[in-house]
């Protein structure tokens, strides 16, 4: 092993340029604040986020009234927010990516990363991203080399630029657009013309067939997707997705899925349809590494099969918010919003309103929950065949949601203070959808709970006392 191992300082001098003066850099920052993360990581992470939401709020108060002022400034604001919303997305990949990792540690009856970084090896993910990097950029001979350069950039932008109108908020939000549902659909969809550049143009029979698979996912399963969202924005009435978050602020009865039966399976219908655009399990069909080696991707090495990766994590954040604000409150907690307001007036009232009642860390919190069972179905589920794939949209989730569509029209027009006897009917029943959703989450959390409690012995000797937070 000795003979092989070059030692850091002589690899450094391997690179030259832009690339030599990253790695350096890179170096630099972990030999300086390496031993204090190692030492504090949950007081850095907990700390980097209360002064990240503080900067925003300073941000979103005080500087942007300002910006609004001076006219033409807005350019400076534009490129603020564009520059904290990529900032944003590659945490939450990195984050994502390190997450999925230990979850499929702990459904394999191991521990998952443990050292890098200290802490449940918190900054593998970090360290991965370096080393991609600095890896060769190898392009093969046959590929079509502009369109195979370009290719993960047209499959990571139109994710990123979903961020833009996607609230995290009532005004927590870039660009409150009349039609943001509509936006956020249109730019999940154009993800796929990355993907298929990717696989034409490497050359490669496993990319084109991974590549085409996708396709054939993506456009499939738009629409019951499409459909099912249909499906409570006929009782919001609105595309607004900033409205159709307000008018769920009445606690845990008044969320959407909980509106009529036919809401409520209209957001198992979407969530099925969500890991389907995603290329989640059991649907990794263009991946699928026992047919296919890692199909659309095959070829990609370096930062350029990173940049692949998020693309696919931020996508998945975007499904799971849009999940978030159409059917399960927003950025609402389960307690009534008008509930806050007997904390009076101030800024110490405003954080606890933000924590406890609504507020931006609700709907992390919410969209978390979702990326979570993204990642558990994909270790738990094995993968379908593509016919099977195509079999569930085609003759079983579009049949329904044609069903849905259909019922609930009919719900809502008889839900009216003409038909009153009807409208208590609907009432009660909403309840009851309440009271199931309630039963279905205090499951989860009993198994959550069941599993965190027996966590040492489900993972059996894996767990050493000397590892850093076993």
């Amino acid at each position: 092993m000795s003979s092989i191992w070059v030692p850091w300082s002589d690899r450094r001098k391997q690179y030259t340029g832009l690339r030599g003066r990253i790695v350096s850099c890179a170096a630099a920052v972990y030999r300086i604040g390496g031993p204090l993360l190692k030492r504090f990581a949950p007081v850095v992470f907990f700390g980097t986020v209360i002064v990240a939401i503080a900067a925003i709020w300073l941000f979103a108060t005080l500087v942007m009234p300002l910006l609004h002022k001076a006219g033409w400034l807005f350019v400076v604001r534009d490129v603020i927010i564009a520059v904290a919303v990529l900032g944003l997305v590659t945490v939450l990949a990195m984050y994502c990516i390190w997450w999925e990792r230990k979850v499929a540690g702990r459904i394999q009856s191991r521990l998952g990363p443990m050292r890098t970084g200290g802490w449940h090896g918190w900054s593998q993910s970090l360290a991965d991203g370096i080393k991609c990097i600095t890896k060769e950029d190898t392009v093969p001979d046959d590929a079509d080399h502009l369109l195979f350069r370009l290719a993960p950039y047209l499959a990571f932008v139109p994710p990123v630029c979903a961020f833009m109108a996607l609230p995290f908020g009532s005004s927590w939000v870039f660009r409150d657009m009349d039609l943001g549902l509509l936006f956020l659909l249109s730019l999940l969809g154009l993800e796929i013309i990355g993907i298929l550049v990717a696989g034409w143009a490497s050359a490669s029979k496993w990319t084109l067939l991974g590549a085409m698979r996708q396709g054939c996912q993506v456009i499939s399963y738009e629409i019951p997707m499409g459909m099912a969202l249909l499906v409570p924005i006929m009782c919001a009435g609105t595309l607004r997705l900033t409205a159709i978050g307000d008018m769920q602020s009445g606690g845990w009865f008044t969320w959407l899925a909980f509106r009529n039966p036919f809401t409520f399976v209209a957001l198992f219908v979407y969530f099925i349809g969500s890991l389907a655009s995603c290329k989640r399990a059991p649907f990794d069909l263009p991946e699928a590494e026992s047919e296919l080696v890692g199909g659309f991707h095959t070829e990609y090495s370096g930062f350029r099969w990173a940049v692949f990766f998020f693309g696919e994590y931020a996508a998945m954040f975007v499904v799971s918010g849009i999940t978030t604000i159409v059917f399960l409150g927003a950025w609402h907690s389960p307690l009534p919003a008008e509930w806050g307001m007997a904390l009076g007036k101030g800024w110490l009232a405003d954080a606890a309103r933000g924590v406890i009642f609504s507020g931006p860390l609700w709907f992390f919190y919410k969209c978390t929950w979702f990326i979570f069972t993204h990642m558990w179905l994909r270790w738990t589920l094995p993968r379908l065949r593509i016919d099977q794939v195509l079999y569930a949209c085609v003759q079983v989730l579009l049949p329904l949601t044609m069903v849905l569509l259909l019922g609930n029209t009919v719900w809502e027009l008889f839900n009216s203070p003409a038909h009153p006897a009807f409208a208590g009917f609907s009432t009660v029943v909403g309840y009851l959808m309440g009271l199931v959703g309630a039963v279905l989450l205090g499951g989860f959390l009993v198994i959550a709970g069941h599993g965190w409690w027996n966590r040492r012995r489900l993972v059996g000797r894996m767990t050493v006392q000397a590892l850093p937070g076993a």
